[in-house]
């Protein structure tokens, strides 16, 4: 499908809706526009899918993009969007959310439905745009953009605490992406001066080009990891995240954790990697330790929460500490799994978080110890919850086993962070997660039955049902037969791997290169171009 600048179109018919929302009186009108912007979006969004055509895919160009002049031409900063192996997939899972999101808020929220639903489609316009975008400000201008919509969803529509909540989640990520864009600006300033004639540049694919100086890269690398840390979040920057998912509504609650954590770990691959790799493979035990550390944390800590939604929150600080892990392996491999846990990480939890959601609406508590016994008066919420927890846990045939299998294969084969000690502590993160997982299905599903309540609660209606449908679909397909999705990852996970290890190949031949004498001393390491074509060999011609 070649629809021109649908990219585009994916990315602000959602801020158009938004628009339409605010202008709207009647609740049931501004519900059913929400469903159906976010409706036509992911309908849309399936062009990108069958457009990109990953055995033609090459290196130096993005497909489906738009590419156009943004600011005057002193700094070259433009408005930059395509489609690759490394955001596809979470541009899909963006879009897909979106309209589940709008059905599981159909009845939950029963006030300022105008602001909801404008925020809930402004948030997905910002999302989708930090995915696409192959310009670094114009990531920062969407990277942005999100905290204004979470920041109200979670603090007007949230829980008791939900302004504490609200403040702790935007203070975290402004710190972070504050001190991102003071790395961009050095960035592409010193980018601009080295290979662009001067100019001040933000483009991807030219800073890709750019042999950043080793004294420059650690400090770099520091700014742009920290923000992104944060927002996965990596312990023990992860304190934001449990308060952020309990006081958030549902919807709230699955946006943030099918795709806006997300945005930490991409932007890990997409700059942090391939823009300062010997900084990265320096920092990688450090970062691999730290993520090793969240998995067993956030499992253990999970095990004790009475808060079954608490409990989800903590499970996502481990399953997102196997993705750090398999990032910084720098493994195909491992890389593929982190890719693909994304995506998965995004569904399974996106699910328990929409029946925690549906048992809260019925009961309004979540705590485990008053429920118990629902699985002889909610039959079909008890096995869509039991499906939903296995996939979370890695059951083999799910969609949670194959990126965890790849990681931790992965990263056994790394050697660079591959002791076996370290990734023996981590595999037992599988082990942990079915523990806390299972404990949460036995309390709340199984036992005897004791609260009246509950004796009388009603199970799925037709709606709830629909909108849990694809994401039991997805765990079944991306378990079975995760072929088609890896096969769309590959091309642009094995390109800047294989950037990242010429790069650091180049930075150790330099470091072993005997000093040349002053009256013949080549260009300094800033002024390096590394060139680049549709093979990533060409990066070892260099401009001396």
């Amino acid at each position: 499908m070649n629809i021109p600048y649908l990219l585009s179109l994916v990315i602000f018919l959602p801020a158009v809706g938004a628009l339409a929302v605010a202008a709207m009186r009647n609740a049931r009108a501004i519900r059913w526009t929400a469903l159906g912007t976010t409706s036509v979006t992911f309908v849309l969004s399936l062009g990108l899918w069958f457009g990109y055509d990953p055995a033609v895919a090459t290196s130096h160009m993005p497909q489906l993009a738009t590419h156009v002049a943004w600011l005057p031409a002193m700094f070259d900063i433009s408005y930059f969007v395509g489609i690759d192996g490394l955001n596809i997939l979470l541009i899909l899972l963006t879009t897909l959310l979106g309209p589940i999101v709008v059905l599981s808020s159909w009845t939950y929220i029963g006030e300022k439905e105008r602001g909801y639903y404008g925020l809930l489609l402004l948030l997905q316009t910002g999302i989708t745009g930090v995915f696409a975008s192959f310009d670094l400000l114009l990531f920062y201008v969407f990277f942005e953009l999100t905290l204004i919509p979470m920041y109200f969803i979670i603090g007007v529509w949230g829980g008791e605490d939900r302004v504490y909540a609200a403040i702790k989640f935007v203070l975290y990520t402004l710190v972070g992406s504050l001190l991102m864009l003071a790395g961009i600006l050095y960035l592409g300033y010193s980018a601009g001066e080295a290979i662009n004639g001067g100019v001040f540049t933000t483009d991807w694919y030219k800073l890709l080009q750019y042999n950043v100086p080793l004294a420059d890269q650690g400090w770099l690398f520091f700014l742009f990891a920290l923000s992104f840390a944060i927002k996965v979040p990596l312990f023990p920057l992860h304190t934001w995240l449990p308060d952020a998912h309990v006081q958030a509504p549902t919807g709230g609650s699955v946006i943030l954790a099918g795709v806006l954590l997300k945005m930490g770990t991409y932007g890990l691959v997409r700059f942090c990697l391939p823009f300062f790799p010997s900084a990265a493979f320096e920092a990688a035990m450090f970062i691999a330790v730290l993520a090793v550390i969240g998995i067993v944390y956030g499992a253990l800590v999970a095990r004790v929460q009475p808060d079954a939604k608490k409990l989800v929150a903590y499970s996502s600080v481990a399953h997102l500490g196997f993705v750090v892990l398999g990032i910084f392996a720098f493994t195909t491999e491992a890389m593929q799994g982190a890719v693909i846990q994304m995506v998965n990480h995004g569904i399974s939890t996106g699910a328990l978080f929409l029946l925690v959601g549906m048992l809260y609406e019925r009961r309004h508590t979540r705590l485990m110890e008053e429920y118990g016994g629902l699985a002889t008066s909610v039959p079909i919420l008890t096995t869509l919850m039991i499906f939903s927890v296995l996939a979370s846990a890695g059951l083999p045939g799910l969609n949670g086993f194959v990126g965890e299998f790849m990681i931790l294969l992965g990263a056994f084969k790394s050697q660079v962070i591959g002791d076996p000690v370290l990734i023996g502590v981590a595999t037992t993160g599988v082990i942990l997660a079915a523990v806390y997982l299972l404990h949460m299905v036995y309390k709340t599903f199984f036992g005897e039955l004791t609260n009246e309540a509950n004796r009388t609660m009603d199970d799925v209606n037709g709606r709830e049902f629909g909108l849990m449908a694809p994401l039991v679909v997805l765990m079944l397909v991306m378990g079975f037969y995760p072929q088609p999705f890896l096969a769309r990852t590959a091309p642009t996970t094995d390109f800047l791997l294989d950037v990242v290890h010429e790069k650091q190949e180049l930075a150790e031949t330099d470091n072993a290169r005997p000093e040349a004498p002053k009256a013949v001393q080549t260009a300094p390491p800033h002024a390096q171009r590394l060139p680049l074509d549709a093979r990533v060999s060409s990066l070892s011609v260099r401009t001396p």
